[in-house]
């Protein structure tokens, strides 16, 4: 009996660990597919905003090495390199070889791409709201509002 019931606690267990696993999986889903799309409407490539975006903000000095953009875009260093070639053509980013060591090439947006940028972060930053507080009630059930009574409540307040 007591085994049983103990099969039945696990069963349940993993059940709220897959709920909660999907559910993640799910806001994380509509958030890239939501990025991609102002990505495209900017007139780059989702690849070429995470790149800039790494250019940017990745290491805090406002450029990088391909090694560090192969990091923060978890991608072979090749790949990146070719990446940041067809952004250069484009006219988003800058490559300046170091005079120092040849290998090392350091990137840094262009003007234009840090005006795309500086537009896809203010898309993004309502998005960004809403997946934290979608993460953040998923974290708190208890304080969670049903989507009925926050339109609910939205409505009061524009009335």
């Amino acid at each position: 009996m007591k085994q049983k019931a103990a099969m039945k606690q696990e069963d349940s267990s993993m059940d709220e660990v897959l709920r909660d696993l999907a559910s993640f999986r799910y806001t994380l889903r509509k958030f890239l597919r939501f990025s991609e799309k102002a990505a495209r409407q900017c007139g780059v490539t989702p690849q070429q905003h995470q790149l800039m975006l790494g250019v940017a903000g990745h290491t805090g000095r406002g450029s990088a090495t391909i090694s560090e953009l192969a990091e923060f875009l978890q991608e072979r260093h090749n790949s990146v390199a070719g990446l940041v070639e067809r952004a250069v053509q484009n006219g988003l980013v800058h490559r300046e070889q170091s005079d120092l060591d040849r290998r090392f090439v350091d990137v840094s947006l262009t003007s234009r791409g840090a005006k795309i940028l500086a537009k896809l972060a203010k898309l993004h930053e309502q998005e960004v709201g809403r997946v934290r507080a979608g993460f953040l009630e998923a974290a708190h059930p208890e304080k969670k509002q049903s989507a009925a009574a926050k339109r609910l409540a939205k409505r009061k307040q524009n009335a």
